[in-house]
């Protein structure tokens, strides 16, 4: 499915699991992010419905936590980790570092802290379920934007929505 926002239009997959693939460009970049799934389609009305009505609550600032259940066949490993870790501990309205996110997971020790910080940008880049998995509350170190899947003026417009950011730097 695809929904119009006002950050542009949103592609959505959701399989009987949950919602598997948000796509920042709309629904061909859901569905390709899908395609290795072979998934069949099929209706699935009550969870459309459900994934309208939070995405348009969140985007008519009524929404804090998405209560949507995720289907995470395309994350594993790491990157799994990482986004389990975001979803659960960075709220609305709060940004992290990526060096910050990568500590709560306990990875400095692997990697040093630098290594950690881009192996958490990797994992932020790959977000199968952006928005909802809000790898856009994820700042570099002094607190700038840095990488986003929909470019940096839509990363800055969900954090405006969500007060972490003033809406004056647009």
């Amino acid at each position: 499915m695809e929904l119009s926002t006002p950050i542009g239009p949103l592609g959505v997959v959701v399989t009987r699991r949950g919602v598997l693939a948000v796509g920042l460009d709309g629904l061909p970049g859901a569905e390709s992010a899908a395609e290795a799934l072979e998934l069949r389609p099929g209706a699935l009305p009550a969870a459309v419905e459900r994934v309208r009505a939070e995405f348009g609550a969140y985007f008519d600032g009524r929404l804090r936590r998405f209560s949507l259940p995720i289907d995470w066949r395309l994350s594993s490993g790491y990157a799994r980790e990482v986004r389990e870790k975001l979803y659960a501990t960075v709220g609305y309205g709060e940004t992290i570092s990526y060096g910050g996110l990568a500590r709560r997971v306990n990875d400095t020790e692997v990697e040093g802290e630098f290594g950690a910080a881009r192996a958490v940008g990797r994992a932020m880049a790959t977000n199968p379920v952006p928005v909802i998995v809000p790898c856009h509350r994820v700042l570099a170190a002094d607190g700038s934007l840095h990488g986003f899947g929909g470019g940096l003026e839509m990363k800055r417009r969900l954090l405006a929505l969500e007060g972490a950011v003033p809406d004056t730097l647009f």
